[in-house]
């Protein structure tokens, strides 16, 4: 058999092009192999991303701490998963957040990746995010508002919470999943802290936990939000299109939860005098008629000149839910699983209980006021160690507007997107010294006795800046009244083997769940 001239010479272009290819990937592949995130042809560094993804915050805090803090990604070509700077540099931080603030915002995709949450203080900028900030932070700040968490808290706790946990503590060895029931829990404070009513999703009766449809509907849009921003606009677009996959459930959740908040909405509406009445008659029945109605009286006085009004009420109600719901049950989540591993914490938290309310052991709900709460110490150190390891919000990110120069001498072009890890920041011995993947409260108390003030752009869960979290002290209320209410009356205990690992979600939840057992506390 013979070859003509011109196929021998075709043959041996082809053989020399794939022997430069494979010569071109095996140098690659060398030059990669020990590299924690190589940077690939075509694909960018998105392999290592997607193989860690279940590891996503703790591959973070590697890659931070392998590069000095600040790790430049280089995404797919040719996809909306573009190039970003994920940094954990405090003063990194502090330039994005507050010292030039101006040049930071939320960037062109930021309203449709973030579509759920509509025109609301999270996803609004500039002038339109001041006029909102300013209108929650003057109904927030109001100590009536305080007052009405206060009590809308213990009236939770003594009808709902502690009668459960007593009930199951009964029982003897019954495993309970705690993430469901604070998660449960806080939706009901938030609902009636909001509306002015409880929707009872925990319900008086303990063997009717049933799932509700509109509070797993936040998990499922957090979802959502993340994976709109992991995979390219196309590919989720079509699925909304189409109506498949996550962006089904996405629909599915979005009309469950809007159906509630159109009840919630037109009960605020339409019952306002009512509601004045029996909370003038019967502060148990009603202490207020919730944030959302002060939000709508002052939206009231431009009510004709503002364009989708009912739109503008639903995307602030879904926005606050989530922000009061998700946030504040993780914290307890994460709080209670490192008490409950740590018991010299638990005895410490126990005793400076004794100590500051022991004359209010007959009924200490009734009479746990945020006074008599503030002299708790050991314990406020207690949750910022949790949510310093642990934030409820692990990552967040601005985009430039113009270009910048960052204190880490990082080069930023406009319209790159900055990924600041929280959850990073936490385990960082810049900040926190070299015991900083310990749980250690102590580290938060003075020799004199106080609390440590720790800048925000280093303690980092509530965000920093103007964007600083207006919910912080609420957050810290609740926190404190329900660790002290469980942990003076019961005593809880990880079912053993139980897998406890951060989920990848918008907040970071546990992957699969709380397992415990609880018993009662012999003091």
């Amino acid at each position: 058999m013979q070859f003509c001239p011109s196929t021998m010479t075709m043959f041996q272009y082809i053989t020399l092009f794939i022997a430069i290819i494979f010569f071109i990937i095996y140098n690659i592949w060398r030059r990669n192999k020990n590299v924690l995130t190589p940077n690939w042809p075509i694909v960018g560094m998105l392999p290592s991303l997607l193989r860690n993804l279940s590891n996503i915050h703790d591959y973070a805090a590697l890659v931070l701490k392998n590069n000095g803090g600040t790790f430049y990604f280089k995404g797919p070509w040719f996809t909306n998963i573009a190039n970003f700077v994920l940094t954990s540099d405090p003063m990194n931080v502090h330039h994005i957040t507050s010292k030039n603030f101006s040049n930071y915002g939320k960037g062109p995709d930021f309203p449709e990746i973030f579509e759920v949450l509509g025109a609301s203080i999270i996803t609004l900028d500039s002038n339109e995010w001041k006029q909102e900030r300013t209108l929650l932070h003057s109904l927030l700040k109001k100590k009536s508002f305080e007052t009405t968490l206060q009590k809308n808290v213990q009236r939770k706790l003594q009808n709902c919470l502690l009668p459960f946990l007593d009930h199951h503590a009964s029982k003897g060895v019954q495993v309970i999943d705690l993430q469901d029931i604070f998660e449960r829990f806080t939706f009901d404070i938030t609902c009636t802290f909001l509306f002015g009513f409880d929707p009872n999703s925990f319900p008086y009766n303990f063997n009717e936990f049933a799932e509700i449809a509109y509070v797993n509907a936040i998990s499922v849009l957090e979802d959502t939000i993340l994976f709109r921003q992991c995979i390219p606009k196309c590919m989720w677009k079509l699925q909304k299109w189409l109506q498949i996959g996550q962006e089904k459930k996405n629909k599915v959740a979005l009309e469950n939860l809007h159906q509630f908040l159109l009840k919630c909405i037109i009960s605020s509406k339409g019952n306002e005098e009512e509601r004045r009445l029996r909370s003038s008659e019967d502060v148990e029945e009603s202490d207020s008629l919730g944030l959302l109605q002060g939000v709508m009286n002052k939206a009231e006085l431009g009510k004709e000149q503002m364009d989708q009004y009912e739109k503008y009420i639903r995307d602030t109600a879904i926005t606050l839910l989530a922000a009061g719901n998700g946030t504040i049950s993780s914290g307890l989540s994460w709080f209670f699983w490192l008490v409950s591993t740590h018991p010299i914490v638990e005895a410490k938290i126990i005793q400076e209980i004794k100590d500051n309310l022991l004359k209010l052991n007959e009924n200490l709900i009734d009479n746990l006021t945020m006074e008599k709460i503030d002299k708790l110490v050991y314990l406020h150190g207690v949750i910022c160690e949790a949510l310093r390891l642990y934030p409820p919000i692990p990552f967040e990110y601005k985009c430039a507007v113009k270009s910048d120069i960052l204190p880490s001498g990082d080069y930023v072009s406009p319209n790159l997107k900055l990924v600041y890890s929280l959850y990073a920041m936490g385990r960082m011995k810049q900040i926190w010294g070299e015991d900083c993947l310990e749980f250690k409260p102590e580290r938060w108390i003075s020799d004199k006795g106080q609390i440590i003030h720790v800048p925000s752009y280093k303690f980092i869960t509530f965000n920093a800046g103007p964007r600083s979290c207006l919910g912080k002290e609420i957050s810290f209320i609740q926190m404190k009244m329900v660790a002290v209410a469980v942990l003076w009356k019961f005593h809880v205990q990880v079912i053993e083997g139980h897998s406890i690992a951060p989920r990848v979600s918008m907040i970071l939840r546990m992957e699969h769940g709380f397992k415990v057992n609880v018993s009662k506390r012999c003091i």
